[in-house]
């Protein structure tokens, strides 16, 4: 088989063809592994999308990336770390609407700004949070549980171990007119754990940490907690349809570095997050566990962590919560 032997400008043509994550491939490489920090437990949403992505990552760059999960504070335990770390490519965090914008209303004290401490390198997509109950709740439908939760003034407790958990729960109930206490935990499978043991009664969680209870019959699913249905979930209704105007929770994930990171290791790695989260491949092992992969580089994201800390600050408000 003959090669053909291309001119200078096809050359140059075939060169800004390449996909750029292939153009990357000539820059920057760690030096040692890199640190995927995970700020919820290991069998959380988050972690799940993780140890997905974190060996793509690795064979883009040319070195192992290792998944880091550091629970506790509501995510902001591996954020503080995080925003301290050395600014060289290899310590990044797989941030959420938790550690970034709702913690600044969650927290009296945050050890570090999500806006000025990070780098931003790519927002990654959605994932899917539901109403969950355990199997000793006398509900099988959304309505039903708000008609238990109303005939039942107090009975009702629900567990948190996220913004979402928080937030979004305290909404409802003063949407809906429930009330009910609120039961926190450092992370989503100890919270898990006391609801399928008849403990707690709710929660609000992702659809990754919550899959194989839904499956086993352990929690029953009863709605998703954004405004309209989820293209992953189309047989799960809003709370919204359930009777519940306006309740609307959408939460995301990025991937971040401490704030001074190199522009090599933004693009590199920024590349490496889009070019995979585009094939379908990839896209159809996340979608399994419940997250919309739509990846977004940094520019195209001017100002937008202050903005979700403005719109999450506005949610914490109209819920009536107190920062801890």
């Amino acid at each position: 088989m003959t090669v053909p032997i291309l001119g200078r400008r096809s050359a140059l043509g075939a060169l800004a063809a390449l996909p750029l994550a292939a153009r990357a491939q000539g820059g920057w490489r760690p030096a040692r592994p890199v640190a995927l920090v995970v700020p919820f437990a290991p069998g959380s949403g988050t972690d799940g999308v993780a140890r997905v992505l974190a060996p793509l990552l690795a064979e883009d760059l040319g070195g192992q990336v290792v998944v880091d999960n550091r629970a506790g504070a509501n995510g902001a335990i591996a954020a503080a770390a995080v925003a301290r770390a050395a600014p060289d490519g290899h310590t990044l965090i797989l941030g959420t609407n938790t550690t970034h914008p709702a913690n600044v209303s969650l927290m009296r004290r945050l050890d570090y700004d999500p806006a000025r401490d990070f780098a931003l390198i790519a927002r990654i997509g959605t994932p899917t949070f539901l109403l969950a109950v355990g199997s000793h709740v006398p509900a099988r439908t959304a309505e039903e549980f708000l008609a238990w939760a109303r005939a039942n003034p107090g009975r009702l407790t629900y567990a948190s171990a996220n913004a979402i958990g928080v937030i979004g729960m305290a909404t409802l109930c003063r949407l809906a007119g429930i009330e009910a206490t609120h039961v926190p935990y450092r992370a989503s499978p100890a919270a898990l754990a006391d609801i399928i043991a008849g403990r707690v009664d709710a929660i609000m969680i992702d659809y990754t940490a919550s899959l194989g209870h839904i499956q086993g019959g352990r929690l029953r699913a009863l709605a998703v907690t954004t405004r309209q249905r989820s293209a992953l979930l189309p047989e799960v209704p809003s709370l919204e349809e359930a009777g519940v105007p306006g309740f609307d929770t959408a939460g995301w994930m990025a991937v971040f570095g401490p704030a001074g990171l190199p522009q090599p290791v933004v693009a590199a790695v920024g590349a490496s997050l889009l070019r995979h989260l585009a094939r379908a491949e990839v896209k159809e092992r996340l979608a399994a566990i419940g997250f919309e992969a739509a990846g977004t580089p940094a520019e195209a994201l001017p100002g937008w962590i202050p903005a979700e800390v403005e719109r999450w600050a506005a949610l914490v408000r109209a819920a009536g919560i107190e920062p801890e």
